[in-house]
């Protein structure tokens, strides 16, 4: 057993997962290939995604309610939608043991941050959200190389202890995450811009399309491109983002307001055909755009690139582009990503033309890579 200071923590932990789906499952992967020795313990309504769970070896124990033995965890994931979580909370306050060490996963930190203040379970939650996920759902599209150099990001109670934190950072870092810390304002005023934002945009442009198309669905036929990119994230799950929209209302509704605007004064120019005002509307938002860094490799740029499913060992990455050396493919940049969240793969390969991309693809496919463009 370590202790730090207050905090003891079993070498080999035992840690409950309440919620098996993508994130949860991809957590309890990368800690059990982190800790072999570890009691991973799980509770799920879906019978379906346990019983894998069980014959993965992921999980060792499984059940469908949160109670009896299921509760001694020394940490516990609470990894449904956030009003679900803050739900448990309240319920598990007088049944969860003083050495327990309570986090979750969801993208929304106040309201649970504040359902939690007032329980005694205060001084052991320390709030968690990786930025890593899919449009894709359920513990069978889990992976442990999901969190794999994704940002984490960590807001925890004001009655936690510095030991707790450190603790949990170290774990987290087991799973290939890289851990940061923020308070819960902050963490649900940035993440209503850069994530939650963009999935209304998504939801409602697609939603407009599907109501603007003629009959022959001429707009669905030949939807591609632009489109497909901006898109791809309204396919995530209704229920999830219901649950955010709902717990982090005042945030979306500040940043849905602002792109309104921004919107209106575009309205603007367009109508009065303002040559000047648009060129400065598109070159501001590409001289911006160009100067998001992916892993110190430069700036991310629309063009002939593709996601790879890598695993985070030496070797990997020379592995990977020694495989397409050997084909005489050149490839133009390279890059591990760092923030994933809805977009998978871990390795970011970026071409010259479409061509070679494509050949890329066919020649990493052959090698059991999995790939997305």
């Amino acid at each position: 057993m370590e202790k730090i200071n207050d905090f003891q923590i079993s070498e080999n932990p035992v840690i409950g997962f309440f919620g098996l789906g993508l994130i949860g499952g991809s957590i309890a992967r990368a800690l059990r290939n982190a800790l072999p020795g570890a009691v991973i313990k799980a509770c799920d309504r879906d019978r379906a995604s346990l019983d894998l769970a069980l014959r993965d070896g992921v999980v060792n124990e499984a059940f469908d309610t949160p109670s009896g033995d299921f509760l001694s965890c020394e940490v516990l994931f609470l990894c449904a939608p956030v009003l679900e979580n803050d739900s448990m909370i309240l319920e598990l306050s007088d049944k969860i043991g003083d050495n327990t060490l309570i986090t979750d996963v969801g993208s929304v930190k106040k309201s649970t941050c504040q359902a939690i203040a007032s329980t005694p379970l205060a001084k052991a939650f320390i709030g968690g959200h990786p930025m890593a996920g899919s449009e894709k759902t359920g513990y069978a599209n889990s992976g442990a190389s999901l969190l794999e150099n994704a940002y984490y990001i960590l807001t925890p109670s004001e009655q936690v202890s510095e030991e707790k934190v450190a603790f949990f950072r170290e774990l987290i870092a087991k799973t290939g995450a890289i851990p940061i810390v923020m308070s819960p304002d902050k963490h649900d005023e940035v993440t209503a811009a850069i994530s939650h934002l963009p999935h209304i945009v998504a939801a409602a442009l697609v939603s407009l399309i599907r109501d603007m198309d003629d009959e022959d669905r001429t707009m669905k036929l030949i939807a591609a491109g632009g489109f497909k990119d901006i898109t791809r994230i309204a396919s995530s799950s209704p229920v999830m983002w219901q649950s955010i929209c709902r717990a982090n209302s005042e945030n979306i509704t500040d940043m849905l307001e602002a792109y309104i605007r921004s919107l209106e004064e575009i309205l603007s120019i367009v109508q009065k055909r303002d040559l000047d005002a648009l060129y400065q509307l598109f070159s501001g938002a590409k001289e911006y755009r160009d100067s998001f860094q992916i892993a110190d490799h430069g700036p991310i740029k629309k063009v002939h690139d593709l996601y790879v499913d890598i695993p985070d060992v030496p070797g990997s990455l020379a592995k990977t582009a020694t495989i397409l050396a050997d084909q005489d493919l050149s490839i133009k940049n390279i890059g591990i990503m760092h923030s994933r969240e809805f977009q998978e793969g871990a390795l970011r390969i970026e071409f010259y033309d479409d061509a070679t991309a494509a050949k890329a693809a066919e020649v990493l496919r052959g090698e059991g890579y999995r790939l997305f463009r």
